[in-house]
């Protein structure tokens, strides 16, 4: 494991941990904190990141792990939903790290982690919303489109791969901001 690794990996693991004192707040910093290893590759050079899609996929395990301690803590269908999505992404990363094809991540899409951070939002803006079975199926509906659709740019479409971090937020800008 490079140096390089070693900074990512424990910026990642330190950055999942207030998922479980704050669940939503913590949630959100989670995914800026798993973005930033983008632009710390960039920003580092201390023997780089050899096999990125592995290495992110084992790092994502420790937020993973965090929002499933917080998950358990949950009652009936919302924890039940997430315990089912969470042992389907992991045999989904099982078989992905048998294969080393990205099209598995789109057929074992983390939809566990959009469920976590649907009923986090829920718990902390609108705790009085019931999730219903019928709710919970529109939901994950609504959340494996949009998770499908997240994976299919950064894993079959690679959309972002011939970007660096710094590259893709200079881009996004210039199209924000044509003036």
């Amino acid at each position: 494991m490079t140096a390089e690794q070693v900074i990512i990996a424990l910026m990642r693991i330190a950055g999942s941990l207030p998922v479980l004192r704050w669940p939503f707040w913590g949630a959100l910093a989670v995914i800026l904190v798993d973005l930033s290893d983008l632009f710390w590759m960039n920003v580092l050079d201390l023997g780089g990141v050899p096999d990125y899609q592995s290495f992110d996929k084992w790092l994502d395990l420790a937020y993973m792990a965090t929002f499933l301690i917080v998950a358990l803590r949950w009652t009936g269908l919302t924890r039940r939903v997430a315990i089912g999505l969470f042992m389907f992404r992991i045999a989904g990363d099982i078989i992905f790290e048998m294969t080393q094809a990205r099209a598995v991540l789109l057929a074992f899409p983390n939809v566990f982690e959009f469920w976590f951070l649907f009923v986090v939002a829920r718990d902390q803006f609108k705790p009085q919303y019931k999730i219903t079975l019928r709710r919970a199926v529109i939901w994950l509906l609504v959340l494996t489109a949009a998770k499908e659709f997240q994976e299919y740019a950064l894993h079959l479409g690679k959309w972002f791969d011939e970007y660096t971090f710094l590259e893709f937020w200079g881009v996004l800008w210039r199209t924000l901001t044509p003036w």
